[in-house]
């Protein structure tokens, strides 16, 4: 089975909603999804720092990485990863899609 066949796409909103550079945070269901523009691309990744669950929509979006406002971690908005102690693990990230100036994330079926 393909990635492709195992998400489901869920509407966020407008892409003129995320400011670029910039961050805005959308939530699906229980899951808060934090998607951030930048150099005018779209990226989306859990507004969940790994370090202490910290909310990373509400830190500053710096030279492409979130950084946690708790304790300074960083993750790469386009794989994810820690780059900034202390956060060692890294942020979940999903595709996204624009369609008609409308954002939606591929969220896996099984989560």
């Amino acid at each position: 089975m393909t990635d492709e066949l195992t998400r489901r796409f869920y509407k966020l909103g407008n892409v003129d909603q995320v400011p670029d550079p910039g961050t805005k945070v959308f939530t699906i269901g229980k899951r808060r999804i934090l998607v951030a523009r930048w150099e005018g691309k779209i990226y989306a990744m859990d507004d969940r720092c790994t370090h202490d669950d910290g909310p990373l929509g509400e830190g500053e979006l710096v030279d492409g990485e979130v950084e946690c406002p708790r304790h300074g971690a960083r993750f790469d908005i386009k794989t994810g990863k820690a780059t900034c102690l202390p956060a060692v693990g890294a942020v979940r990230i999903y595709s996204i899609e624009v369609r008609e100036g409308e954002m939606y994330a591929g969220l896996p079926q099984n989560d």
